[in-house]
């Protein structure tokens, strides 16, 4: 699971750099489209947590 979520950012980056995106552009890119992944780890970390 982590090498997909790690191919997921390179995608992101090679698109940031692809469009030209500039430091904030990159940065907005990452933030929104990575926001996502967050969330899946952290639902998988919650029910590993409570242990359902």
């Amino acid at each position: 699971m982590g090498a997909f979520i790690a191919y997921m950012l390179f995608i992101v980056f090679s698109l940031a750099r692809e469009s030209k995106a500039g430091k904030f552009g990159t940065f907005v890119l990452f933030l929104v489209l990575s926001f996502g992944m967050l969330g899946f780890v952290a639902k998988q970390f919650i029910k590993w947590f409570l242990g359902m």
